[in-house]
Parts: structure tokens; sequence; C-alpha cells
């Protein structure tokens, strides 16, 4: 059992301080700082090779900054165990012989001794956070038998196992049908309402702009933070995406055409 980093609770959720990251000599994140705080849902949008994963895992603790500092509650993300970090599908081995219920409780680890079974609670603990994703049916199923948004779901029940209060997603909605990231997004509004703070990355800027509170607008550099109308300017779009985007206007609005979200080159409307 891993002992309860104090929370500084006049401090915010998340406090991000002119953080930088370099690899090999070049920076990956440059100069970044915002702030978040409980309950905000924040929609980190930006081209390919922005630097959104890499921002995710430094958020979490995951990767050391190279210069300035990421606090929790006003101390470092290490160690807390009220950040949970989502990755993307793509990394993980869905033929890993576990059911969906075990990978609900490895949410529990860290309030579990070493070479203690799960309690009588860490198991009303699983099975409540299976019944809050619409999962309890599934528990005994093995992970890579479910289809995408329920894979997600799954893993939004081992933060919430894990009594997390700050979720960090990459890309959940990437590769779910229309319905599922619907579904998807209503399940993000639930956990707003339970007080639970949400940063998701995702190449969608229709979605972004409907779906959250605020948007991130990140190329390296954070472009701009704040509501759609603030952040989903030409300008600001132009200078995080360059040549990759088109800004057309149309009846129903400004739409940005993107061309850099998928490998093979397709260009995706987005209305802004």
């Amino acid at each position: 059992m891993y002992p309860r980093t104090p929370h500084q609770e006049d401090q915010p959720i998340l406090d991000c301080d002119h953080l930088s990251l370099a690899y090999n000599g070049s920076l990956a994140l440059e100069d970044i700082t915002f702030h978040l705080h409980p309950g905000d849902l924040v929609a980190l949008v930006g081209p390919n090779g922005a630097g959104k994963s890499t921002l995710l895992k430094v958020l979490a603790g995951v990767l050391a900054p190279t210069r300035g500092r990421v606090s929790i509650f006003g101390s470092g993300p290490r160690r807390h165990v009220c950040i949970a970090f989502i990755p993307q599908r793509s990394q993980v081995e869905w033929q890993f012989p576990v059911s969906v219920a075990d990978v609900v409780m490895m949410g529990r680890s860290a309030k579990l001794r070493p070479f203690v079974w799960p309690s009588k609670r860490d198991w009303e603990a699983v099975n409540s956070a299976l019944a809050t994703v619409g999962l309890e049916n599934l528990a005994k199923r093995q992970i890579g038998q479910l289809s995408g948004g329920q894979q997600q779901r799954m893993f939004i029940a081992r933060a919430l196992a894990q009594e997390a209060e700050l979720m960090l997603m990459d890309e959940p909605l990437t590769g779910l049908d229309l319905p599922s990231q619907e579904s998807l997004l209503a399940l993000l509004s639930d956990l707003q309402k339970r007080g639970i703070t949400v940063m998701a990355a995702t190449h969608d800027l229709e979605q972004a702009a409907q779906y959250f509170d605020r948007i991130m607008l990140l190329n390296r550099r954070l472009i701009a933070f704040g509501d759609a109308q603030h952040v989903l300017q030409p300008e600001k779009l132009i200078r995080a995406y360059g040549r990759h985007i088109q800004l057309v206007e149309t009846p129903s609005g400004l739409v940005a055409l993107e061309d850099s979200c998928c490998d093979r080159g397709e260009e995706h409307e987005h209305a802004v």
C-alpha cells in the first residue's frame, strides 16, 4: 500500500509551470504553463507530432520534464494515486489472458498491501466502477473480446476503482464508431458531474468544441487555452497546424480541413 500524498486543497488539482522536455537535444515540449481545477473537462488538440501524448505522460509522472515542474495539489505527480493515465488502445496487448474485472482491480493495487488478497471493500469498489461504466455483465470476459468502446470504458472503470480525481486520456475516441464516441463522451460528462477532472487528447475539433468546456491547442508550445470561441480562431489554428489545415467559410460556420490525423493523408472536416 502506498501512502497517500497529501493534498494542499488551496492549490489547483494540476499546475504546469514553464514545462519543457527535450529528446536527443530537440524540444518536444517548450515552456508550457497552465493549471486545471476539479471538474474541468479539457480537450487537448493539435497536429500529429505536437507533443500531446508526451504532455500527458509528463503530467502523469511517467516522463520527467527537462525544465519546469508539474504539481498535483501542490506536490509532484509521482506517487499521487489520484492520477489515472489511460493510454491509446494501440499500446495495449489485448490478447493478454486477463478478464475485465482483473484489469479494473489493478486500479486498487496502490491501496493493497504486498501479498494481501483484495478485500470485500476492494471488490465492492470494482463492482461499483463496472456498474458506473455499464460493464457489470462483462466482468469475466477476456479483454480482447471487448469492442473498442467497451475497452475504453474498462480503463475508465479502472480509474474509478483507483478513486482517481484526475484522468489523463490519450485519444480515447480514436477508432470508435460514432455511437460509441457519443456514448463515451456522455460518460465523460458524467465524470465531470462527479467532480473528476478529465483531459483527453483528440483530433476532432468539432467534438472538442461541442463536448468540452475548454480546449488546449498545442504544437510543442501552448498556442491557446480556453473556451472554443477563444481557441478555435483561424490565426491560432494556422499557428498550430500550419500547412496541414485549410479554413473554409460555409453557411454553417468555419470548417477546418485537417489532413494530418491519418497516415494515409485523407482530409477530415471539423466544424469550428
